[in-house]
């Protein structure tokens, strides 16, 4: 667990009654929610920092793995199961909600018991989650599996970036945090070349049973080599009581840095994700006549994309806060901009070109969403930051939810036809559902940003 150093009260000068009275001191409990001014060592950072972000990172990168799994099965899902779109976006809707519902547990668990416990527990709920899907033949079973899938999906995020915190400087968690996403996309590229070429040649259980025994190799590595803190900055136990869990919620809550965070990864994540975990394969093979090799390859440009987008975005905000809005207001209009030109094209086909540049604009929506982390752990002190980095991060897989939904929807309401036969103007008018959280988002994020400063008001 990464805990802070037990912090003195601060020193309230009480004025004496006379003047030949020198001043006294009395100690005080503080109510405030800011962090002490006593120094804490700094983290030390280095190899070994760099070694337990590896050990750390490698869990996240298998949950993105089984997160994405679904997004180039769908089409064999729908079939496997007898399913049209909407029974086929239930399974992505209810693993997001899932996530999504566990994020403020989550990050009080990681406050509470430490990054390496939670990430131990992620993965086993990953593999059973994942082996349970391979060997499912119906809707409800599965539906269940990718439940539990989503609850072990959930720890590892936050988990990684915790320990990003305790092994590195403060200048530099901006920098691996988009590290962590990029690493993160790692596993979608497995997801996109390996997984979909391993679904056609050795079929599903096999391929789905193989990526659950992975989980076996990565508990070992977690279980064995990873710690929560280097020595130099664990602390012994504070004296006094952690905070009640409703009242770490409601400070994280009351931080108007923490909403703008939420905001910013609702508005700017949701259009890439939904694309990448379902509806990015059925929108080119059914509405734009592709093959599923070209298809994939596309699927793959996203996550380069992505991967390129995480490491630029990560060097600018590693040497400048200010970097930070116009970031996420450049992502959000180009990906706005971007569906009205593919949306509107003549007849529904939009050419080669301009399909790739809307995947390589939605490769920027991941790492545009990490802002809002950033503007989560600069406004909150470290003794909460779990906690407000889960809040923030329900906001973008909220807005995948939603998005997820409305497309399946108005897909099988526009192609009455049934499963199968979703047309490109069926397409056309589901897609143009993202405007409504898109829009929804901005609002937001416009109202927000003014309260909150650009400068980062605490350092860890």
């Amino acid at each position: 667990m990464t805990v802070e150093p037990a912090r003195s009260a601060p020193s309230l000068s009480v004025p004496a009654p006379r003047p030949a009275v020198a001043p006294s001191t009395a100690t005080a409990p503080s109510t405030a929610t800011a962090p002490s001014t006593a120094t804490a060592p700094s983290p030390p950072g280095g190899r070994a920092a760099w070694l337990a972000w590896s050990i750390g990172v490698s869990v996240y990168i298998l949950a993105v793995i089984h997160r994405t799994s679904l997004g180039v099965a769908g089409l064999d899902a729908a079939e496997r199961f007898g399913i049209g779109a909407s029974a086929l976006s239930t399974f992505s809707i209810l693993q997001v909600l899932v996530y999504a519902a566990m994020q403020v547990p989550v990050g009080l668990l990681v406050d509470r018991f430490g990054p390496r416990r939670v990430l131990l527990l992620g993965v086993l709920l990953l593999s059973t989650g994942q082996l349970a899907f391979a060997f499912s033949s119906s809707f409800a079973p599965a539906l269940a599996s990718r439940a539990v899938l989503g609850c072990g999906d959930a720890m590892t995020f936050i988990s990684v970036l915790r320990i990003a915190a305790r092994w590195f400087p403060a200048a530099k968690n901006p920098f691996v945090a988009q590290l962590t996403g990029l690493a993160g996309m790692g596993g979608n590229l497995v997801t996109t070349v390996v997984l979909a070429q391993a679904l056609h040649s050795e079929g599903w259980t096999p391929t789905f049973a193989a990526i659950a025994l992975l989980g076996v190799a990565v508990f070992a590595l977690v279980a064995l080599f990873l710690k929560d803190a280097p020595p130099v900055v664990r602390p012994a136990d504070p004296p006094t009581a952690r905070p009640e869990v409703r009242r770490q919620v409601l400070d994280c809550w009351r931080e108007p840095g923490t909403r703008l965070g939420l905001w910013v990864h609702f508005t700017t994540q949701f259009p890439g994700n939904a694309f990448g975990l379902l509806w990015g394969m059925p929108y080119l093979v059914e509405a734009q006549g592709m093959s599923r090799t070209a298809a994939g390859g596309l699927l793959t440009l996203l996550v380069l994309s992505n991967m390129t987008c995480g490491f630029v975005f990560g060097r600018l905000l590693s040497r400048t806060a200010r970097a930070r809005m116009p970031i996420v207001l450049a992502v959000i209009a180009t990906t706005a901009l971007g569906w009205a030109l593919v949306l509107a094209w003549p007849g529904g086909h939009p050419p080669m070109w301009l399909l790739v540049g809307i995947i390589l604009v939605m490769g920027s929506n991941g790492p545009a969403s990490l802002v809002g982390l950033d503007y989560a752990r600069s406004r909150n002190p470290v003794e909460r930051l779990g906690t407000a980095s889960g809040i923030v991060n329900m906001g973008g897989f909220i807005g995948t939810m939603i998005t997820l939904f409305g497309i399946g929807v108005l897909l099988d309401a526009l192609s009455p036809a049934g499963a199968g036969a979703y047309s490109t103007t069926a397409f056309r008018w589901a897609f143009c559902w993202q405007y409504v959280p898109l829009a929804v988002g901005t609002l937001m994020i416009l109202r927000l940003r003014r309260r909150v400063n650009a400068a980062d008001v605490y350092s860890f």
